[in-house]
């Protein structure tokens, strides 16, 4: 995740970050480093790699979540079915627009 403004793509501090499963149950709370990025990654419980592998299972290759971006002055974001694979890091950016 990368937080940042304007085209110049300015790192902002202190953005209030939540991911929810679809049932808006709660992953994670975070906030943004001075950079603009998270400390560390946020785990996501996804399927087996080898589920998308074979036709006709049924399971989805991948999880979805909600992911949610505020910080005062700012404009919420919100990113609906942010799909996570397995074995990748999922990098969302998120371009706030003051008010």
């Amino acid at each position: 995740m990368h937080a940042y403004t304007s085209n110049a793509r300015i790192p902002l501090k202190d953005v209030a970050v939540t991911i929810t499963n679809l049932d808006g149950s709660a992953i994670a709370m975070r906030l943004t480093n001075r950079s603009g990025t998270l400390d560390a990654p946020v785990e996501i419980v996804v399927p087996d790699r080898s589920a998308g592998q074979s036709p006709n299972t049924g399971v989805l290759p991948f999880t979805d979540v909600n992911l949610y971006a505020r910080l005062e002055n700012f404009e919420t974001i919100e990113v609906e079915n942010l799909q996570v694979f397995p074995g990748t890091l999922t990098v969302q950016d998120l371009a706030m627009i003051p008010l």
